[in-house]
């Protein structure tokens, strides 16, 4: 679960530009929401990738190679 904390509190950072992009349309606001949103993606990216890991990594000890 410390992944999702890591999303969570990644999201929460942002919240204040968020609000000043889209409620008071502060542009520099909307230059850093960017920024955030960027990194979202590449935390999004090393998550997914992770995963893939840990799936492949389960079916081969699921799936012991047989001796020929």
């Amino acid at each position: 679960m410390d992944r999702h904390q890591e999303l969570l509190d990644l999201v929460q950072t942002f919240k204040v530009d968020f609000d000043k992009f889209y409620v008071k349309q502060n542009k520099s606001a909307g230059v850093r929401l960017r920024k955030h949103m960027a990194n979202l993606k590449k935390k999004a990216q090393e998550i997914r990738n992770e995963v893939q890991d840990l799936k492949a990594k389960m079916a081969e000890d699921k799936n012991p190679p047989t001796a020929a």
